[in-house]
């Protein structure tokens, strides 16, 4: 196996109290550096950045997968099994609504893997 070097992805968000409040009391990430404009996080050992862009304009697209329609673009993380069942568990517990909810797709099928959508404060999908 590749040994995988971890990424960084920044994003916009419209309104950084609204996200930060979010990613840090929702789903729990742990902040690293921040300024008035923008907050870094530990995304599963990766670097996530959201810079506060109010006038951003977020478009909607979505891609069928495995008959759900899977919003375009996402972004996310593969998880070991036990690692996801946990995560969908604490956002199941926190009311976090999901565009589509934590399932296995692609059962029994090469491929198969655990997934789920859900959106931020300001729209980006996960």
């Amino acid at each position: 196996m590749k040994h995988l070097t971890p990424f960084h992805l920044a994003v916009p968000v419209k309104n950084l109290a609204e996200s930060r409040a979010f990613y840090t009391k929702v789903l729990n990430f742990e902040e690293g550096r921040s300024s008035s404009h923008w907050v870094d996080y530990d995304f599963f050992g990766h670097q996530f950045v959201i810079h506060e862009s109010a006038d951003y304009h977020f478009d909607e697209a979505y891609g069928e997968v495995d008959a759900h329609q899977v919003p375009v673009p996402h972004f996310g993380v593969v998880l070991p099994w036990e690692v996801f069942d946990r995560f969908a568990e604490h956002l199941k517990k926190k009311e976090v609504q999901f565009i589509i909810e934590p399932y296995t797709r692609f059962k029994g099928k090469p491929g198969e893997q655990k997934t789920m959508f859900f959106k931020d404060p300001s729209g980006n999908a996960l």
